[in-house]
C-alpha cells in the first residue's frame, strides 16, 4: 500500500506492514513457532539468536502497531500490565511520574505497590486539568502517565496541551490508548511519546487472548522499551500474535457498530428518570465533549453511568441477561461491570470516595448485538 501514510485507518487495518508472506504470498504472515535459529557462524544469525529477542510473528505485529499509531517502532506484550509496567521501566530509582486520578486499577495497584518498593514515586492529579497537573510535576518528575478517556469515569484530557506541557519541561508523555483504540484516536500525532494498549480489549475484540502492545514516538525511546522488552521477557507467543493481528483486521466494523450501540445505550440511560449522570463523550452534556471531538474522531463503545440509588446498581446487575457481567471490555459481546468492587477494587476506600466511584456506578462496554435487545435488557433490569 505504499508508505502507507496516505491510506485511512480502516485501509492501513486490512493491508498491514509484513501483511503477507513474502515466501508464498499468503494474504496473512504465518506463524513462526520456534524458539530458537540456526547461525550461520558463531554470534552470525540469519534473522535472531532466539525468539524472545525478536520473533517473524511478533515482528508483524509490532510493525502493524506501529504503523497505525504513527510510531517509529512497536513492541508486543503478554499483557496490557506488562506492556505498562515495561513502559514505566525505562525509568529508575527517584523518579517521579504524575499519573491520571482515575486510573485503571492494575496501573494504580503496579504505581503504589510494585514501583514505589524500588523507589519511584508518583503523584495523581486531575489530567483534564493542565494547571493541576503542572502543579504535580516536582524537579525529580520525568514523565505525565494518562488515560483519555479515562477508566470507569471517561474524563478527557487534552493530550496536545499535556504534551506541550511535558515537553516543556523535559517530560515524556505517555497514553493509554485502549479505550479509544488507534481507529479513533492517534496520541502520537499529537504530542505523545509513548503509546499502550491492552490488546486484550478492542484490538483483539474477541474476549479469547491476552496481550499487551506499545508504540515509540522516538527511536531513543523505543530503544529503551526494546531494551526491557528482551531483558524481561514478558513477550506474547507466536500464536497470540497471529490472532491479535486477525482480530485487528475488523477493528474498524467492530468498533463503530459498538459506538453506534453506545450513543443509543448513553442517550436511553440519560433519559431514565432512575439515573442520576451519564458519562460518556459522544454526549453533548460530557464536560470533556468539545476537547475529545478535536483529538479523536468518535466517543467509544464505553459508558459509564450512575444510578440515583445505589439498590438499583445493585438490581440491575443481579437482573441482567443479555449483558454479560465480567470485567474487561472492548469485545463483540456487551459487558457490564460494577468498578467499586470489579476493575478498581485496588484502591482505597477513602481514594474512591474522593473520586467518585462509588456503588451507584456501572460501567457499560457495549458489542455489537441488536441496540433494542441491549436496551430492553437494561430497561426491565432497572425496573
Amino acid at each position: 500500500m505504499g508508505d502507507g501514510k496516505k491510506d485511512g485507518q480502516g485501509t492501513r487495518l486490512i493491508h498491514p506492514p509484513c501483511g503477507e508472506c513474502e515466501h508464498t504470498g499468503a494474504v496473512t504472515p504465518p506463524i513462526y513457532m520456534v524458539s530458537t535459529f540456526r547461525q550461520d557462524a558463531p554470534g552470525k544469525c540469519k534473522y535472531s539468536d532466539y525468539s524472545r529477542t525478536c520473533n517473524p510473528t511478533r515482528s508483524a505485529l509490532e510493525a502493524y502497531i506501529a504503523d497505525l499509531e504513527g510510531g517509529c517502532a512497536g513492541f508486543a506484550f503478554a499483557s496490557g500490565m506488562a506492556a505498562i509496567c515495561s513502559a514505566l521501566m525505562i525509568f529508575k530509582t527517584g523518579d517521579h511520574i504524575v499519573a491520571t486520578e482515575d486510573l485503571y486499577g492494575g496501573a494504580y495497584r503496579a504505581f503504589v505497590d510494585v514501583f514505589s518498593r524500588f523507589g519511584m514515586t508518583h503523584t495523581y492529579a486531575d489530567t483534564t486539568d493542565a494547571s493541576a497537573v503542572e502543579a504535580a510535576i516536582r524537579p525529580e518528575t520525568k514523565a505525565l502517565y494518562i488515560e483519555s478517556p479515562t477508566n470507569p469515569l471517561l474524563r478527557i484530557a487534552d493530550i496536545a496541551a499535556l504534551a506541550e506541557l511535558a515537553h516543556s519541561r523535559g517530560l515524556l508523555l505517555i497514553i493509554d490508548n485502549t479505550f479509544a483504540s488507534p481507529l479513533l484516536q492517534t496520541p502520537h500525532a499529537l504530542g505523545a511519546d509513548i503509546v499502550v494498549h491492552s490488546a486484550t480489549k478492542y484490538l483483539g475484540g474477541h474476549s479469547d487472548l491476552i496481550m499487551g502492545l506499545a508504540t515509540a514516538r522516538d527511536p531513543e525511546i523505543a530503544k529503551r522499551i526494546g531494551f526491557v522488552q528482551n531483558a524481561v521477557g514478558a513477550i506474547p507467543s507466536p500464536m497470540d500474535c497471529w490472532l491479535m493481528m486477525r482480530g485487528m483486521r475488523t477493528l474498524k466494523p467492530r468498533m463503530l457498530a459498538a459506538q453506534e450501540n453506545a450513543g443509543k445505550v448513553a442517550r436511553w440511560l440519560a433519559a431514565n428518570p432512575a439515573v442520576e449522570r451519564v458519562c460518556y463523550p459522544g454526549l453533548e452534556t460530557h464536560p470533556g465533549y468539545e476537547t475529545h471531538r478535536k483529538q479523536a474522531s468518535g466517543p467509544g463503545a464505553m459508558v459509564s453511568f450512575f444510578t440515583k440509588e445505589a439498590a438499583t446498581a445493585r438490581r440491575v446487575m443481579d437482573r441482567v441477561r443479555v449483558w454479560t457481567l465480567a470485567v474487561s471490555l472492548g469485545s463483540v459481546e456487551s459487558l457490564i461491570s460494577y468498578p467499586a468492587v470489579m476493575t478498581h477494587m485496588e484502591y482505597s476506600q477513602a481514594e474512591l470516595d474522593r473520586l467518585g466511584i462509588n456503588d451507584r456506578l456501572i460501567r457499560l462496554s457495549c458489542g455489537i448485538e441488536d441496540a433494542e435487545d441491549l436496551i430492553a435488557d437494561l430497561e426491565q433490569a432497572i425496573g
